[in-house]
Order: structure tokens, then C-alpha cells, then sequence
């Protein structure tokens, strides 16, 4: 058989991102071994993309806010899809794990007297996301790489996990690759936590970075874990359109929080006209009113006054912008216009530094001097692995999963800031579920020589089809498949089509073929990648033709309406069946009444 290193581990952790580094941490200061798997360089992780902050309910600078606030906020964001548990575990969680970071020495911007300074975001009741300048998510994953060092487990940069080993129903290890010259490397681990990111790499235009090809989605999968709410794949509202090099690349929505203005080619302030009846109390009704929100903002001053339009939540501005594209009152390169330069210069680039930047270096636009052309990424996913809400266990006796890849928390829209705070969170939770877990097993899971050999054969198998095909052809078409009937706007007969031409794809990934050696060969590497990219786009496409109904990144064009009655209280299930995908609506967890009173309305409440 061929050769392979070997390990050993109690948890192995996938993913070096800030949910994978925080249940790396605590799992290793419960007093087990730990390893560390990531697919590129250690402070690589897309964490470090996130910029406008970390919701946590600190009430630093709206004393009102609290934790039931916040988790109001999340499940009303999420259309209350959300598991219920995991949203009041992030809110009443999020604000010790903040602080926790501070000690461990992250350096927050701050009020004037000292406190962590908090910005207001779309979808937030308060002024919530604790934040570095717009470079929170680079603090976060500094600060977590020193603790992790100092920790002291071990870490194995730009590998590949490819298989999940399985003794009985229990996780007993997994298999994988260096991309840097193939060697195979065998990890045996009584569980393991994955923390693997997104899928935005099934999309053409996405904010995700490289990584992002479902991999922990994929493995899950396949060992038998079920897949939930994958049609809810959320359009980050402002990427950036040009030049076409760096279409997608996000624009923080930091820039909007510090009162940035959406308007389309006629100069109209168009958010005004897309804001729900549900939800428009909250917002500003005309300029006005918004000029005196921003005002407040920039002196740091309290103020009674309304949040401005453009703080909807990012599926109904994602769904704005595309209508204002698509009815001709887009920019010239197909997006609309974000405008901060009316504010001094200074402040813009004190608060915004990595997006002045990001716009000098890369599309020489001075956001200082005039508007930026922005327009809808594929940014973030919903749905994901189920796990229990309080370990993060899903299924399979031994996997757990947090951050992006796990799914419950957000239900069908997530927050801008709660990504951060879900990741140090319920980090925190896998990691100590899957320390319980080890230290509660007796005896150690076994692999199989066969398993092994079958783990090898498969990632040998490219080389061996001397007329396969270029997979990244094979991407192409995924990505015109996805974008073409799976997008931002649903309708049966396209999904229908669309999962048809999956079909074809699904097919034509069997027969990918690599040429050269193994080292440095990153079309070998896509032979991998499209397999996991084809569980999760099947996924999100059976899953969204399923779901009748318009509800949070869920648009139907045939279904429009949001419909609680028969969509409200299931979730949809993907597992594996054979060799096809079974999809189920399962029940979704039923809320505590001492909860539900929270959504009742003060009128309600005071007929009562």
C-alpha cells in the first residue's frame, strides 16, 4: 500500500478559522490531545475578511441592550426558523466571550471612557458589534493564534482532510494530503470538530476566499450527518463590481453602520421604498430623520431618532439592489452606488481603514472623494451540519461542528456580527463537547486497513484517467448552473432545470481527471473539491425547491409570501441515502413559552 504518516490525537480539529482555533484552545485546556488540521497557512482563515465587528450585548453605548434583545434580533433576523437554544446560547454567551478575548489581549477601538466601543448594524435593536477599526476578524484570529501557541497542540498547515474513518456508528479518525507535495498523512482521533467555513466557492461571484469549497459539509455527509436549511445561502448586499479582478470582494457593511448612503443612477435614496411594513417603524422614513441618526453617530452622542434605510437586514437590501439593477437603475458595472464621502475624510479613514484601502490599491477609487460601485456577493450560508445546540454534536457519535459550517443558529437570514461571535461561541462549545466526549469513551476506535486503502484509492483515481476531463471546466459549469437557477431570485421550473443539469455535473466529476505529479497540483486538487461542492450545491438546490415559500434569503418569485402556517415550524434535512440524496422536513425545535412571550407585542401584552 502506499505510504502515510501517522497520528494520533483525542480531538482533531478542522479548520483554523476562529471556531476551529477556539475549540482547539479549549479542548486542549481540558486536558486532552489535540491536533489541528488547516488547508492553508495558519492566519490564513477567511475569518480575517470580516470586518465590521462581533455582535455581543455589552450595552457599553446603548445601556438598554441586553442579552433577550439580542437574541429577539437573531431569531427575528433568522424569520424564527432559528434553533431556538443555539440563539439564546449566542446571546447570553456572546458578551463573556468578547471579554475574553480582551483578556486574552485583543485591542478594541474604545468610548471615551474606556470601554469597548460598539457600532450599530443592520437588523440590530442597538448599537451591538464590538470592533477593531473594520478589521475585526484579523484581531480576532491574532489574538486566538497566540493563545493557541501558547497552548501547545499541534498544527498541520496546508492539509486536506479527505475522508472521515468511522468504527461501528463512532467517529474513530480521519485521512488527508499536503497540498504541497501529496504525502498522505492518516489521523486517528476519538472525535473530531469541524470547522471548515462555507461553501461560497459553488457561486461565480462570492465574497468567500479560496478555501471555501464545503468540505466540512461534504465529509459530514458522507459519514452520515445531516445537512439542514441548506436554501438559505445569504447575498452579502455590497460586494464590490469593479474592476473585474476583485468583483465580489466584500464591502463591509461597517460602511453603511457609519451612515454610508445606497443610491442608484438617478441619485435616489431607493431604500426607502424596500422596507417590509413589518420592520419599518424601525427605520427612518426620510432623510431627515437619517441625517440625524448619522449626525448622532459621528458625535457619539445618544439619540432618539430612527436607524437610516440602508440598516435593513441583508436579504431584503441584497433583493433591493438586485431590482434596482435589473429594472435599469443600476451603475455602470452593474451595481448601484455606496456613498460615505460626504463625511470628513479623516473620520472615514480612521474608521474604515482596510476599505479605503481595499478601493485605493485595488480599483483606485478614493471612497473619501466620491461613491463606490457595489453590488450583491454570495457571502455567507445559513444552513449546514445539525448539531445538538449545547454540544455541537451532530449525529454521528464522536463529529462535532461550529461556526459556518454547522447550521440551526441562524435560522434563514443571519445578522451582520453574529458570524464572529457564533464562531467563539460555539468553538468553545465543540471543543469542550468533544473533550467530554473522549473523556467519557472506554477504549479507542479502530480504522480499518481497507478503509485506509479505499481513502487512498480515491485520491489516486485522477491520475489514472488518462482522457478525464479539466475540472476546472467542471467548475465553470457548476458555477453557470448555481448562478443561472439557484440565485438570488427561485422559481420551480428553473430549479427544476438547474437540478438537472446537477445531474449531469454530478456525472462528469466522476470522470475529472490531473495531470503532472502530485506537488503543487491544484487541478488534482479540484478533482477533490467539486465532490464536496457537488454535495452542497445538490443540497442547497433540492432543498430550496422544496421549501414553497419566501422566507429571509429564500426569495421565490412563484411562492412570494412567507408561509408560517405550513413552512414555520419545519427544517429541511439532506443525508445520504445510497447513492442519492434524501431530503426530509423535519420538525423545528419547539421554543419554551417563557421565550415566546418576548415576541409578544406590547399591545398584546398590555390587553393581557
Amino acid at each position: 500500500m502506499t505510504e502515510y504518516e501517522t497520528k494520533e490525537y483525542d480531538v482533531l480539529v478542522i479548520g483554523a478559522g476562529g471556531a476551529g482555533l477556539r475549540a482547539a484552545i479549549e479542548a486542549s485546556a481540558l486536558g486532552v490531545k489535540v491536533g489541528l488540521v488547516c488547508k492553508s497557512l495558519l492566519g490564513k482563515a477567511h475569518t480575517v475578511m470580516a470586518e465590521g465587528g462581533v455582535a455581543a450585548a455589552l450595552a457599553n453605548v446603548d445601556e438598554k441592550d441586553g442579552w433577550e434583545t439580542h437574541f429577539k434580533d437573531t431569531m427575528n433576523g433568522g424569520k424564527l426558523l432559528n434553533n431556538w437554544r443555539m440563539a439564546q446560547l449566542h446571546a447570553q454567551e456572546a458578551p463573556e466571550r468578547v471579554k475574553e478575548l480582551e483578556r486574552w489581549g485583543a485591542v478594541f477601538d474604545r468610548t471615551k471612557d474606556g470601554k469597548i466601543l460598539q457600532r450599530a448594524f443592520g437588523g440590530h435593536t442597538w448599537k451591538r458589534l464590538c470592533h477593531v477599526g473594520d478589521r475585526t476578524g484579523l484581531e480576532m484570529i491574532r489574538t486566538l493564534q497566540d493563545k493557541g501557541v501558547h497552548q501547545g497542540f499541534d498544527v498541520h498547515m496546508e492539509c486536506c482532510v479527505t475522508k472521515l474513518f468511522k468504527d461501528g456508528d463512532k467517529i474513530s479518525g480521519a485521512f488527508g494530503y499536503f497540498r504541497e507535495d501529496g504525502r498522505y498523512i492518516l489521523f486517528k482521533a476519538k472525535a473530531v470538530v469541524l470547522a471548515t467555513g462555507g461553501v461560497g466557492k459553488s457561486f461565480p461571484v462570492t465574497s468567500n476566499s479560496w478555501e471555501y469549497s464545503g468540505d466540512g459539509q461534504g465529509l459530514a455527509y458522507d459519514a452520515g450527518a445531516d445537512l439542514i436549511d441548506m436554501e438559505f445561502v445569504q447575498f452579502h448586499p455590497t460586494g464590490m463590481v469593479w474592476p473585474p479582478g476583485v468583483r465580489g470582494i466584500l464591502v463591509t457593511e461597517g460602511v453603511r453602520g457609519e451612515g454610508g448612503i445606497l443610491r442608484n443612477n438617478k441619485g435616489e435614496r431607493f431604500m426607502y421604498k424596500y422596507l417590509p411594513e413589518s420592520t419599518k417603524d424601525g427605520y427612518a422614513a426620510n432623510d431627515e430623520e437619517a441625517v440625524t441618526w448619522v449626525n448622532a453617530a459621528i458625535a457619539g452622542t445618544k439619540t432618539e431618532a430612527r436607524r437610516p434605510p440602508e440598516l435593513s437586514t441583508r436579504d431584503n437590501v441584497a433583493r433591493a439592489i438586485y431590482t434596482e439593477v435589473k429594472e435599469g437603475r443600476g451603475s455602470p458595472h452593474g451595481g448601484v452606488f455606496l456613498d460615505i464621502s460626504y463625511q470628513d475624510p479623516e473620520r472615514v479613514k480612521k474608521k474604515l481603514p482596510s476599505m479605503y484601502h481595499q478601493f485605493k490599491d485595488l480599483a483606485d477609487v478614493d471612497i473619501t472623494a466620491g461613491p463606490m460601485e457595489v453590488g450583491p456577493t454570495m457571502h455567507y450560508t445559513m444552513g449546514g451540519i445539525r448539531v445538538d445546540a449545547d454540544s455541537q454534536m451532530s449525529r454521528v457519535p464522536g463529529l462535532f461542528a461550529a461556526g459556518e459550517c454547522s447550521g440551526g443558529m441562524h435560522g434563514a437570514n443571519r445578522l451582520g456580527g453574529n458570524s464572529l461571535s457564533d464562531l467563539i461561541v460555539f468553538g468553545r462549545r465543540a471543543g469542550m463537547g468533544a473533550a467530554e466526549y473522549v473523556k467519557g469513551m472506554s477504549g479507542t476506535p479502530k480504522i480499518s486497513e481497507g478503509d485506509i486503502k479505499d481513502a487512498i484509492e480515491e485520491m489516486e483515481a485522477p491520475f489514472k484517467r488518462t482522457d478525464g476531463k479539466n475540472p476546472y471546466d467542471i467548475m465553470k459549469e457548476l458555477h453557470k448552473a448555481m448562478s443561472t437557477y439557484i440565485g438570488i431570485f427561485r422559481e420551480e421550473k428553473d430549479m427544476e432545470t438547474g437540478i438537472a443539469r446537477l445531474e449531469e455535473i454530478k456525472e462528469m466529476i466522476k470522470h475529472a481527471g490531473a495531470k503532472g505529479g502530485k506537488a503543487y497540483n491544484p487541478g488534482w486538487h479540484m478533482c477533490r473539491d467539486l465532490r464536496n461542492m457537488m454535495i452542497c450545491s445538490e443540497a442547497i438546490a433540492r432543498s430550496a425547491l422544496s421549501r414553497k415559500e419566501s422566507r429571509g434569503a429564500h426569495s421565490r418569485l412563484d411562492y412570494p409570501d412567507l408561509n408560517d402556517e405550513e413552512w414555520g415550524t419545519v427544517n429541511t434535512a439532506c443525508s445520504k441515502d445510497g447513492d442519492k440524496m434524501k431530503l426530509e422536513h423535519t420538525p423545528k425545535p419547539e421554543m419554551p413559552d417563557e421565550l415566546k412571550q418576548l415576541f409578544v407585542k406590547k399591545k398584546e401584552a398590555a390587553s393581557v
